[in-house]
């Protein structure tokens, strides 16, 4: 028998779902039906595994903190949603695009066409954390839904053998799970809709997944104040008119005055509102926040 083939076999997400058995025969109305309610198992599946999704994320703080990266290395759907969550970061928290990575099997032509063979070369995956320079202290997250993806496998190995922090997330069971690393995370979401299709619940988990991931540390490391993005870039109309809204609710000024201060502040939410709630220049707002490292609240009471 082939070597794959008895591999995939027995993955959880290359088995036939007995509840979608029928599908083909159902109204357009009821294939909808059976999906949202394969849908709705995927939330209560990854609340399962918040102990271990706590574990990555003090990984990923540790990391950030020490002046290390993220890192998402994955093939296919998985692969996408990594260099997805990364894409997002720099503008919704501020952080620089060298912090938060994604890198997927293919390059990034991958992300809007199938590169057919490239997820099967293990020695890629291994040559992308090299060309990035690894370190330790860096934080490599393996995406893979049918945990034995080859250029994920072979990525986090050599993040290892180079002294990062790994996590591994997975749709597949943890005790079948052979892959070396620091936390695993494992939704195991069963048998897809369509058998085999990863990109359904797999990629669904996944997503919620890296969500609270990175939208965690972030917190953590001071870009949220209140439940708010004050670190965001305004880089476009909508987002400078965003950061005047978040200075009108933190503050209860009016339009006039939030846009007078987020000019003074250099467009720089945070500084606006330590200037306004603590009643100092742009220079001492720069520099309280700068020794509260960015953390707003601390910054208004020092």
């Amino acid at each position: 028998m082939n070597q794959l083939f008895d591999e995939l076999k027995d993955i959880i997400t290359e088995q036939r779902n007995p509840d979608t058995m029928d599908i083909d025969s159902k109204s357009t109305e009821d294939i909808l039906i059976v999906i949202n309610s394969e849908d709705r198992k995927v939330a209560s599946t990854v609340a399962g595994e918040i102990p271990y999704i706590a574990r990555g994320v003090e990984l990923i703080v540790e990391s950030l903190e020490r002046g290390g990266r993220l890192i998402y290395i994955g093939a296919g759907t998985s692969g996408r949603l990594g260099v997805l969550d990364a894409a997002e970061c720099p503008p919704t928290f501020g952080t620089p695009p060298e912090r938060i990575q994604g890198i997927i099997a293919g390059g990034y032509g991958a992300l809007v066409r199938a590169v057919e063979g490239a997820e099967d070369n293990k020695k890629e995956g291994a040559n992308a954390v090299r060309e990035r320079d690894v370190g330790d202290r860096d934080t490599v997250v393996g995406i893979s839904a049918c945990k034995r993806t080859p250029y994920v496998v072979g990525a986090i190995e050599e993040a290892r053998r180079r002294g990062a922090k790994t996590i591994y997330v997975t749709a597949t069971p943890r005790d079948g799970l052979n892959v070396p690393c620091d936390v695993a995370i494992c939704p195991v979401t069963g048998p897809e809709i369509i058998m085999g299709s990863t990109r359904m619940k797999a990629a669904t988990a996944t997503k919620l997944v890296l969500n609270m991931l990175t939208t965690a540390s972030m917190i953590r490391i001071g870009k949220i104040y209140e439940n708010m993005m004050v670190d965001l870039q305004p880089t476009s109309k909508k987002l400078i008119e965003r950061a005047k809204k978040t200075i009108m609710i933190v503050t209860g000024v009016d339009y006039d005055t939030a846009s007078k201060f987020l000019k003074r502040a250099k467009y720089n939410t945070k500084t606006a509102i330590v200037m306004m709630l603590a009643n100092v220049d742009y220079e001492t707002a720069k520099e309280r926040l700068e020794k509260c490292d960015g953390f707003v609240r601390k910054a208004i009471s020092q």
